[in-house]
């Protein structure tokens, strides 16, 4: 791993949160990732489970993690099982975790090796009534490819189908969506670098340039910073490209007069940013891009108003639409007659801004969180408003990401990341 070890402090406050939600006498588990064949012998870069990484900080392939708070054995009330290491693995593979660097990194004193588990594992199942099983339940999960953690579980049921089942997905989504401050400092160390990133871009940016160029140079900027790069597949969509949301491919040359979206942004320590920005590849908008830009700023800077404690987030993002319609009143995008035949299922409005405008983030781009509950102190979402008009072949999206306050506007992660539409053009113009 490219970045410094957290400290094990938030790992045992995030377990601590856990186990105060879970049914007396239950225990959890808790399974990494797979590593994941792409065909020969090639494979993915390994990328670690969320939830064992958010109560572990244990960043490593072939890992468990078990929770059981009421074990009558107090070492076993806590249990990492590792991969165990080897002179050998170390040559072909790299450092891995001792069971004192695991300590280190998690604050779980009872290590094993993965060998032991099917022992463990039978004597900890003897003693407890019920257990929780993580399965993903994030509202936009595609759970087609069969994980780790879904083996696990198909086994688990065929062997002890007398216990009681519950899920931990529930208690993840609450506890994950609250970020503690070793969190925020995480994602902020992950804005300051896509900032960098940003930076970088804008002086390079010129007609003629190809988006995956553009793309180099962040790659560039955010692995120089000890990122492992994007936190996302990153979208840099010049032109009537940008008139598609989730335009991946980058492989266009950029023109003079054009403007250019760019959603990228760097993960530092697995966590996330987010960042949106359109920006003119000639180094200035016209009279009726800087009107769009200036727009979908406005519907932001108010959006941003309403990440305040006991917003809910379906109506939150009615009355963002009920704001954009009126800007694209003024940009005689709509009309009063569009309005007037409307589908309310999907308003006029939704013709140029089909998205929804906020998303939690955190370890995940989309992170977990609770969409029908109301909004509290600590969680961090993005605001991305954008306006998209495929006849004009021009799409406009500004996004930031913002820590709602206890009290007063949120606080924004990306304060510092030029945002104004003159900001811009200064700054490419330098």
């Amino acid at each position: 791993m490219k970045y410094e070890r957290i400290d094990k402090g938030l790992y045992i406050k995030n377990r601590a949160k856990f186990s105060k939600q879970m049914v007396a006498k239950t225990l959890a588990v808790f399974n990494s990732n797979d590593i994941f064949p792409i065909s020969a012998d090639s494979t993915m870069p390994f990328q670690q489970h969320r939830d064992i990484l958010y109560l572990s900080g244990v960043d490593q392939e072939e890992s468990i993690l078990v929770i059981f708070p009421d074990c009558k054995n107090e070492k076993h009330r806590e249990i990492l099982f590792l991969k165990e290491t080897s002179e050998l693995i170390a040559i072909w593979e790299g450092e891995k975790l001792t069971k004192e660097t695991a300590f280190e990194t998690s604050g779980i004193q009872t290590v094993y090796w993965l060998n032991q588990f099917p022992v463990i594992w039978k004597q900890l199942m003897a003693e407890a009534h019920g257990i929780y099983f993580n399965t993903n339940e994030h509202l936009r999960a595609n759970t087609e490819a069969e994980t780790r953690e879904d083996r696990f579980i198909k086994s688990c049921r065929a062997e002890y189908p007398a216990h009681a089942v519950y899920k931990s997905a529930p208690i993840m989504h609450k506890i994950r969506s609250i970020k503690e401050k070793e969190e925020l400092d995480l994602m902020q160390h992950a804005c300051n670098i896509t900032k960098k990133g940003l930076e970088r871009l804008l002086s390079f940016t010129k007609p003629g340039v190809w988006e995956y160029e553009i793309e180099a140079e962040l790659i560039h900027e955010f692995v120089r910073n000890r990122s492992k790069g994007f936190a996302y597949t990153p979208i840099i969509a010049s032109g009537k490209n940008a008139c598609v949301l989730h335009y991946i491919e980058n492989n266009q040359q950029c023109k003079d007069g054009d403007v250019i979206l760019l959603d990228v942004a760097a993960e530092y320590a697995n966590y996330a940013s987010d960042l949106s920005r359109a920006i003119p590849v000639n180094g200035r908008f016209t009279d009726r891009q800087k009107a769009v830009y200036n727009a979908v700023l406005h519907v932001k800077k108010e959006a941003e108003k309403m990440l305040v404690p006991g917003t809910i987030l379906a109506e939150y993002q009615a009355e963002v639409g009920s704001i954009m319609e009126s800007e694209l009143l003024k940009l005689k995008l709509i009309d009063s007659t569009d309005i007037k035949n409307q589908n309310p299922d999907w308003p006029a409005y939704k013709k140029y801004f089909m998205h929804g405008t906020s998303h939690f983030i955190g370890l995940d781009t989309h992170d977990l969180g609770l969409w029908n509950e109301p909004i509290q102190a600590g969680m961090v979402f993005t605001c991305e408003p954008g306006i998209y008009i495929q006849e004009e072949g021009l799409g406009i999206r500004l996004e930031d990401n913002l820590v709602v306050q206890e009290n007063g506007a949120p606080f924004n992660l990306m304060r510092d990341i030029p945002i104004e539409a003159d900001e811009i053009e200064s700054l490419m113009n330098s």
